[in-house]
This record gives structure tokens, sequence and C-alpha cells, in this order.
């Protein structure tokens, strides 16, 4: 049985552990907030074993064996560093870093203190996407073509010094779900030879929808982000022979088409849970191996993608941090 300790207990969290319990082999073992009374609600509503007022003291807790980290992206690099420094196991929530250089310093901290890193990337591991991944590997469709991904929602009546908002928090659709789109590119196409983007600002600084084109030697991938209204979410992989098409709402979809020949077949692929239940699974399969990267989303993957939003930050000018 893996103990685990959840360190931030916003929404994210209460679905998370939600499907940490469907995991036979994992325990919700400790929880931790700046707030002791928030800590003991979310520990005495989930069944948590121990709570604690501060991340520090989760992280002292021997009995915690891997940590998930679900605070706001600009403190993700440093409570992912606090767990590795203090021995545990850690998944951490997308984006695992603000930039490249806390990416990179991340991942060789991780490496240099024998514990395992994962950039808690759950659409990684949906099982429509394993499947489309290994029927392109198949050349089921042939060639991709082009990519179609897209990931909005209607947030602008939110409190502007929310998570979402807030530059100073990470805040913009870009780090937030335009991650999603530019992993999906990535995953099926690779690394891009050129990117064009364009981007709308608050004025407070935050940018709140982005375009992206990703060129390929021979494909194309047509991606966006936003806040400002909501986007069909759902994405389309045009190859030379066939089209996949994965259901609304894509990053966490339960199932797809697949169109050939003037012939669509759907495939019912469900999660187990919401779907959070196969990444924290692969998480096990590796420390059961005792493997510092998940093979699926290894240490590189997370580095190429943080290069990726960290080239269109810069072609958008979008504030560096």
């Amino acid at each position: 049985m893996t103990q685990w300790g959840i360190i931030g207990l916003g929404n994210i969290a209460h679905h998370f552990v939600k499907d940490l319990a469907l995991v036979a082999e994992a325990k919700l073992y400790g929880v931790a907030s700046r707030s002791e009374e928030k800590a003991r609600d979310f520990a005495v509503e989930h069944g948590a074993q121990a709570y604690f007022g501060s991340y520090e003291a989760l992280l002292e807790d021997p009995e915690v064996k891997v940590v998930y980290i679900a605070t706001p992206h600009t403190s993700h690099h440093k409570w992912s560093m606090a767990a590795i420094r203090a021995g545990k196991h850690v998944l951490c929530e997308k984006p695992l870093g603000m930039n490249l250089a806390e990416v990179l310093e991340m991942t060789q901290f991780a490496q240099e203190n024998n514990v395992f890193l994962m950039e808690a990337l759950w659409t990684r591991f949906n099982p429509s996407i394993q499947e489309i991944v290994a029927k392109i590997k198949q050349n089921q469709i042939g060639k991709i073509q082009y990519l179609q991904a897209d990931f909005g929602f209607y947030a602008m009546d939110r409190d502007p010094l929310s998570r979402v908002l807030n530059p100073l928090l990470g805040g913009g659709s870009l780090l937030d779900i335009g991650i999603y789109p530019i992993f999906l590119s990535y995953l099926l196409l690779g690394m891009p030879k050129n990117i064009l983007a364009s981007a709308t600002y608050s004025p407070q600084g935050t940018e709140l929808q982005t375009a992206m084109i990703f060129e390929y030697e021979k494909a194309k991938a047509v991606l966006y982000s936003g806040f400002t209204s909501k986007s069909s979410m759902v994405a389309q992989i045009s190859g030379s022979e066939g089209l996949i098409s994965i259901e609304s709402r894509w990053h966490e979809t339960q199932g797809y088409q697949l169109e050939k020949e003037g012939e669509v077949q759907s495939f019912s692929k469900p999660t187990t849970g919401r779907g959070y239940a196969h990444e924290i699974h692969a998480v096990h399969e590796a420390l059961n191996t005792g493997q510092l990267e998940q093979p699926q989303w290894t240490h590189k993957n997370s580095c190429d993608l943080v290069r990726l939003l960290d080239q269109v930050q810069k072609i958008t000018k979008t504030p560096l941090h």
C-alpha cells in the first residue's frame, strides 16, 4: 500500500482524491493546507488519516511516500523541490514548472536525490488517447497531415485575483488549458519546426486567448486556448488515409471515432472515475519497478512541453516568469 500526501486542497485535489480511492494499492494518508481548518475539513470529507496546517509539516511526516502537488502554477517548483529534498516521490500538476529553467532544475534534482518525479498530465494516460496513439503507430490513418485541438471556457466573470486570471499566480489560458492542445500536437507529431502564434491580453497583463499554428515537415497543427468563450473542445487528427475525432471534452474523453474509406466506427473507452486513476496507476507502475521516470511521460517530455510553452509566450510577448 502506497501512502499519499496532498499539498494544495483546491478543486482539482477534491477530484484527484476521489479517484485515488478507486486505486486499490493507494491510500490517502495526509493532506496539507495553509489553513489547518481547511485541511481538517478536507481530511474528514475524504477519509485522510492525517491533516496538516502547513505544507512543511506534511513533508516532514515519514509516513508520506508520494506527494501530489496541486498548488497554483507559480509554486510548483518550490514545493516539488521541497518534497524531493524531503525524499518524497512527486506527482506535480501541470505545468511542471513556469519555464524550462525551473523544469530542468526539478528533473535534475529528482534524479540526484533518487526520487520519482512526474508531471500530472493525466490526458497522456486516458484510455482513448492510449488507444489512438497505438492505432496511429499501426498506420491505421496513414501519415498525419493535419491536427486540430482547442480548449476554451468562459472565465471573464471570475475574480481577477483568482488563480485563473491573476498573472502573479501564473494565470492565463495558455499554461492552464492551452497546455493540452500543445501536448496533443507534441505527443503525435513531436517538436514543430516552426510556430506561429497570436494572443490577447487583459489590462492586467493576463493572456486571455491564444491561437497557434505548429508547422511540421509534412503536417500542420491548429491549436487554441481561451477564457473569453466556450469552444467545442473536440480534437481531430487527419491522416492521409483516415480521420480520428476525439469526443468533447477531448482532454478527458470517454471515446472517439475513426472514419476510413467512407465508414465511421465509434469506440467507447470510459475512464475509471474522473480519469485521474490512470495516471495514479502509472505512478505506481514506475515505483514498483524502481523507475524514477514514467516511460510514457518522461522528464524529457516535460522539458519539451515547457519549451513549447516558452516559445509561444515569447512569440506572443507574454511576460516571461
